[in-house]
């Protein structure tokens, strides 16, 4: 069973990640920062640039407004940055079958299950983006304690916090 509720079209999805590598090339990254999500990429731009480097050249805001539930769903939007926007939300919303990201008729239960669509989607981008990382840190960082303290670090840095007042 898959993760999600629901499932996608992947040959859809396999000729947009297509058509988005053809449009900046193979291999391709932004000269300024390490972006390579070829949705990221601004198509024809030379040198290669991506979408958050050209608006902060710019001077403009490197943030969309992204709808959560799509546009014609629900009005509520949340700030992301714009590459994560266009490589990464955008394309989860294009995974929904049509009818409920478009929902042209105005239905309340597409409207609904767009609303359930985009919150699962948008939980698991914040897990991403605001937890997956501190796992490998934490994980990392107990290993060097290990390694510097011994495999109960926690009473040798204890005993120094309590010295300190800290714990």
């Amino acid at each position: 069973m898959s993760k999600k509720p629901f499932n996608s079209d992947p040959e859809a999805e396999y000729r947009r990640k297509e058509r988005a590598k053809r449009r900046v090339g193979n291999n391709a990254k932004c000269t300024q920062c390490p972006e390579s999500r070829p949705e990221a990429l601004i198509p024809k731009s030379n040198p290669r640039i991506c979408a958050g480097c050209q608006r902060k050249n710019q001077g403009k805001a490197v943030t969309d407004n992204h709808h959560v539930a799509g546009q014609n769903n629900h009005a509520a939007t949340v700030p992301v940055p714009v590459n994560d926007h266009r490589a990464r939300l955008s394309l989860e919303q294009h995974k929904w079958p049509t009818r409920t990201l478009r929902n042209p008729d105005g239905s309340p239960l597409l409207a609904i299950a767009a609303c359930i669509r985009g919150f699962i989607d948008f939980v698991e981008y914040c897990i991403e983006q605001f937890l997956v990382w501190a796992v490998a840190f934490l994980e990392k960082l107990d290993k060097q304690l290990v390694e510097k303290f011994g495999p109960r670090w926690w009473d040798v840095i204890r005993v120094e916090f309590e010295a300190g007042c800290l714990l």
